[in-house]
C-alpha cells in the first residue's frame, strides 16, 4: 500500500469522517498558524455548517457521552486547520492537546470527554497521535460551548 493509503486522510475515511471546512474565527485571531516546525491550532469549538453542535455545561444539559463526541469535532475542526495550512501528510507528531470542558458543579469527568480528541488524534496518526495533553475544566467558553480543543503538532 501507498503511504496515502495508509495516511491520515485514508484513516478519516475509514472512520466515516470528512474534514469539514475550516471554521471561521469568531475574533480576531487565525485558524492556525505555523512557527518553524511546529503548527499551533487555536482553540477550535464543537460548530459545523456554522454552528455549534451544542452549548451548555458538562454534567447539566449536556452529557459526558454527548461531550467526548463534541470534542471529537473539535479535534476534527483541528485537523481540517492543519490540512489547510500544511497538509495533514506532513505532520510528523501531535505534540500537545489542550482541552478545555465548560463545567457543571460537581463535574471532574474532564479527562474522559477530552479522550474523544485524543483518541481521534490516535487513530488519525497512529503512534503519532500520542501526545502531551491538559484537560481543563472551566466556568465558561466561548459562545457557551460545552468543549474547546486546541493542540500542536510538529510538521516536516
Amino acid at each position: 500500500m501507498s503511504a496515502v493509503a495508509n495516511g491520515p486522510h485514508a484513516r478519516l475515511a475509514e472512520l466515516g469522517l470528512e474534514l469539514p471546512e475550516v471554521v471561521p474565527p469568531v475574533a480576531s485571531y487565525l485558524p492556525a498558524v505555523q512557527s518553524g516546525q511546529h503548527v499551533y491550532v487555536s482553540g477550535q469549538l464543537p460548530m459545523a455548517e456554522g454552528k455549534l453542535l451544542a452549548t451548555g455545561k458538562v454534567g447539566a444539559g449536556v452529557s459526558a457521552e454527548q461531550a467526548k463526541q463534541l470534542a471529537q469535532r473539535c479535534a476534527l475542526n483541528a485537523l481540517a486547520a492543519i490540512d489547510s495550512l500544511v497538509g495533514l501528510e506532513n505532520v510528523v507528531k501531535v505534540v500537545k492537546l489542550t482541552g478545555f470542558v465548560a463545567s457543571a458543579a460537581g463535574f471532574t469527568g474532564q479527562p474522559g470527554v477530552i479522550n474523544g480528541a485524543s483518541d481521534l488524534f490516535g487513530t488519525v496518526f497512529g503512534e503519532a497521535g500520542r501526545h502531551a495533553r491538559s484537560a481543563v475544566g472551566v466556568a465558561e467558553l466561548p459562545l457557551d460551548a460545552p468543549v474547546e480543543v486546541e493542540v500542536i503538532v510538529e510538521v516536516s
